[in-house]
């Protein structure tokens, strides 16, 4: 099919192409409904592409090989694999356990998706490259994936993708969402009268064509199908009453009538075509020999249009693939299937001949549902959760016995929470119910179920729904009893103050009653021990255990066992609690460290985040702006939602206050929508900061009260001091007081120069007359000695404000120049403000900020140039960022060029921000 009438998709595939020869590489998704052209706009990129001295590499997705993971990517960049060894160590591995080449841990798909973005720019590099993707609504889930994050992440490549998508529920699904998108029509009346004079070359009766113009509805494929599925009688203008099918259908309704008028062993020969996803022509006539049929049988489907055999196998057009298989008979589907199955290489390809035996047997079939349970365990192998969900699901259809189709469906629907159909988890956790079980596994079950809801609903009713699965758990295994408890404490810290039913008093005094500890107890043995404490106890009384769940984690930071790193995120949480600065900046980077080794870009977005938040407490703005970037474009690239806290902690310690409060309308909206109560109190200890920048302490005041009154786990230690300087200028002495009280106890319980700087600072606040001198000199001296240097320059504002309020205009001076320069240097654009109005007070002008060259860098440049300093190449720097080598030496010309220098030696003697 040409592009008749298609000038401007012609247009948009020029310019792709162009971009793409002079390293501007780019994506494309083409959608449309089935027989719209899709795959006519594919064959004209690959046409041009091939005059402009293009290498051209594509792939197709096949509805039934949704289930092998990696099948999709694999058939795209095998001809590319001669080039893995230049590939850093870990993506090589990462990619040969993907595609099954060899062994190993299952691989994070995102570093995959890293390893298959290098590997295509290292073949971009000296030819330009272009990768076409047609029917992508039905790649695996895997390959979805992955081609979707080097769509996001290319850069300075000679490098283009084009996908085409069919408008359906699978393609709404794909995680394409957000690349350009180029969305064809039907056809406008004279085009597609034009298509339709070109397609048939004998002469129409007018009312015929009248006809087939309406019922092809401006459909291409339509139009150049109809014509030639017509019977006599209709093509002489003897119409019948039209079908209510819309045009797909009625295409696919024309192969099927065309496919069954064959003679029976082409539409068997058809059918065997069909079911074989890979277009494997030597697998196809293997398979025949057991169905009898001789390679003539082809030559009536072939001289019909509906495909052609050569080196592969091909179809006129996908429909035609789905016309031929659902029209034929279930035995008919199952002796194919047999046959493809028994010429099926069992050592070659065990999981796709696993899979065609599954399809060849009617009603159960043990032997067969055991080869479909190793097959899971290979996918798991592979990093394919999906596939392993997929052959355990049909594993347990198969199962004859009821035990053990309850024991697979209960494995299936762990496969498909890990893959994150949690639905389908569900509907496969029912299936399991109904068998019998033992208590072990019937409390797995219902764990499964708690966790699910968790992370569909994120709060609410679910830290009882886990408790119920702990105390189940705690005579059959200890263990996980413990984990499920601190899981279910876990889940109330996040609810806070909106949990409904089971709080975090609930979780508290149940955790009490989980079994003991062992001994030694691990991390998330003392974690939970110290956590029940200080909800059941007081803060004070949790500090020594909770203290010594960090000093374990940290002993052990430079080899965290898996089961140990999900919880440094609470981990995290406790630090902040305790205000233990270096604790909780070791834990975040140390998270931040692990997923990038492991390439994980599943959890790096919610550490970058961590991280990013925690650098605008120790002044590097800058740094964490870079960070937060970097969190977007991998979550943009995943197809995730960005996290909103470090952005909004950026926006309220800059003083930006349309931003903050946009962010903060947004961040308190979604979270009490999900039952949230902790991300509500991180945002209002946040608006709390803005606010006493501004110098609005009413409204700082009403802020940080919530955080304290719910006593939440880390965001009441942030919103504390916040409370004692709101409530102090606010003219609530009381108010300050109290809290100050609450401060000062848990600041000594605490021990560290953190929590007693900000006590000292605090109570300096609520101290009248020169008495509280010597407070404000304790706090600079113990924050001195902190990594966050924002309250250490807060200090030295405040103290300076003292200092003028009491008539010391020399003194003051001397805290608020201090204060200026630190907070003008930090970005803490607010705070900087107050205290330029305060030096002004006492006579003196502060001075302006010197522009710097590198303010005219982009922060993306501004991280490379950060990472180049230390010494990295730029194949590590890319590594680390996910991108390609080539991006990176791009940005690098550009950061070149805007800072007038020629090496990366005279960017090592430049100071960056």
């Amino acid at each position: 099919m040409d592009l008749v009438g298609r000038r401007s998709e012609h247009d948009v595939i020029e310019k792709l192409l162009a971009l793409a020869r002079t390293g501007h590489s780019g994506a494309l998704v083409v959608r449309g409904e089935a027989g719209i052209g899709k795959t006519a706009v594919l064959e004209h990129a690959q046409s041009r592409a091939g005059l402009s001295a293009f290498r051209v590499e594509s792939s197709a997705g096949v509805e039934s090989e949704a289930q092998f993971a990696f099948a999709g990517l694999h058939q795209l960049c095998a001809p590319l694999l001669d080039r893995t060894h230049s590939l850093p160590e870990p993506q090589q591995a990462a990619l040969g356990v993907a595609f099954g080449l060899h062994g190993g841990a299952a691989p994070d798909r995102f570093l995959v998706g890293l390893a298959i973005l290098n590997l295509m720019a290292e073949v971009a590099d000296e030819v330009p490259l272009l990768c076409l993707v047609d029917d992508a609504q039905w790649l695996d889930e895997a390959s979805a994936q992955v081609l979707a994050f080097v769509a996001r992440r290319v850069g300075a490549e000679k490098l283009a993708l084009v996908f085409g998508v069919r408008d359906s529920d699978d393609g709404d699904r794909l995680p394409l969402t957000g690349l350009p998108e180029l969305r064809l029509e039907r056809l406008g009346d004279s085009d597609a009268r034009a298509l339709l004079r070109a397609a048939v070359r004998t002469p129409l009766d007018e009312g015929v064509r009248e006809r087939i113009l309406a019922e092809a509805g401006g459909n291409p494929l339509a139009l150049l199908e109809l014509p030639r599925s017509m019977q006599p009688t209709r093509s002489a203008g003897g119409f019948e009453l039209p079908d209510a099918l819309s045009v797909p259908h009625r295409v696919e309704e024309s192969f099927r009538r065309r496919s069954v008028s064959l003679p029976p062993q082409t539409q068997l020969l058809l059918l065997l075509a069909a079911s074989e996803p890979t277009g494997d022509s030597a697998l196809l006539w293997r398979a025949s020999v057991h169905l009898d049929l001789a390679p003539e049988a082809a030559t009536p489907a072939e001289d019909a249009g509906l495909l052609e055999i050569g080196v592969r196998v091909r179809f006129r057009h996908p429909l035609v693939r789905s016309a031929v298989y659902r029209a034929a008979m279930p035995s008919d589907r199952r002796r194919v299937h047999g046959a493809l199955a028994e010429a099926s290489d069992p050592q070659a390809d065990p999981d796709r001949r696993a899979w065609y035996c599954a399809q060849a047997v009617l009603g159960a079939d043990e032997d067969v549902a055991a080869g479909l349970e190793h097959s899971a365990e290979r996918a798991r192998a592979r990093g394919g959760v999906a596939a392993a969900a997929a052959f355990l699901q049909r594993a347990a259809e198969l199962s004859p016995e009821p035990a053990v189709r309850a024991r697979r469906a209960l494995e299936a629907a762990y496969a498909k929470y890990e893959a994150g159909a949690f639905d389908a988890a569900l509907d496969l956790l029912a299936v399991a119910a109904t068998g019998p079980m033992d208590a072990l596994p019937r409390a797995r079950l219902e764990l499964l179920r708690a966790q699910i809801a968790f992370h569909l609903t994120r709060g609410g009713d679910i830290p009882g729904m886990l408790l119920d699965a702990a105390k189940t758990l705690a005579p059959l295994n200890p263990s996980l009893s413990r984990e499920t408890s601190l899981h279910a404490l876990d889940a109330a810290i996040h609810a806070g103050h909106l949990a409904r039913g089971c709080g975090l008093p609930e979780a508290a005094e149940a955790a009490v009653d989980a079994p003991p500890s062992p001994t030694p107890p691990r991390p998330v043995d003392l974690l939970l021990d110290g956590l029940a404490a200080r909800f059941t106890q007081g803060f004070e009384a949790s500090v020594p255990t909770l203290q010594r769940s960090l000093a374990t984690l940290l002993h052990h930071e430079s080899r965290v066992e898996d089961d140990d790193r999900r919880w440094l995120w609470l981990a995290s949480h406790v630090a902040s609690m305790l205000w233990d600065d270096e604790a909780l900046y070791t834990l975040a980077t140390s998270a931040v460290r692990l997923a990038r080794d492991a390439g994980s870009l599943s959890t790096l977005p919610a550490a970058l985040n961590a991280v990013a938040s925690i650098l605008v407490l120790t002044g590097e703005l800058t740094h964490a702006t870079e960070l937060a970037a970097e969190e977007a474009a991998i979550t943009q690239a995943i197809g995730a939602p960005p996290l909103p806290n470090a952005r909004l902690m950026l926006a309220a310690w800059r003083g930006r206050q349309p931003e903050t409060l946009d962010l903060y309308g947004t961040m308190v909206n979604e979270a009490t929508e999900r039952g949230e109560g902790a991300t509500v109190s991180l945002a209002q200890a946040t608006l709390a900061v803005l606010h006493n920048g501004l110098g609005n302490y009413g409204d700082a005041l009403a802020a940080a009260r919530p955080p304290c009154e719910h006593d939440d786990l880390a965001y009441s230690s942030l919103a504390l001091p916040e409370l004692v300087e709101a409530a102090a200028r606010a003219g609530e002495p009381e108010q300050a007081a109290a809290a100050l009280e609450r401060l000062s106890s848990r600041a000594r319980a605490s021990g560290t120069d953190f929590a007693l700087g900000l006590a000292a600072r605090s109570r300096a606040l609520t101290t009248p007359g020169p008495a509280a001198e010597e407070h404000y000199r304790e706090a600079i001296v113990r924050l001195t000695n902190c990594r966050w240097a924002v309250f250490l320059a807060r200090t030295h504002l405040v103290y300076g404000e003292w200092l003028r309020r009491e008539g010391r205009r020399q003194d003051a001076r001397e805290q608020l120049r201090t204060a200026h320069r630190l907070l003008s240097t930090m970005g803490i654009e607010a705070f900087a403000a107050r205290a330029a109005r305060e030096l002004r007070a006492t006579g003196e002008h502060p001075r302006a900020r010197t522009a710097q060259p590198t303010d005219e860098l982009t922060t993306q440049e501004l991280h490379v140039a950060r990472l180049v300093v230390t010494g990295a190449t730029s194949r590590e720097v890319a590594a680390q960022l996910f991108l390609s080598p080539r991006t990176v030496e791009a940005h690098l010309r550009n950061i070149f060029r805007k800072l007038g220098i020629t090496s990366r030696r005279e960017l090592k003697a430049l100071p960056l921000p």
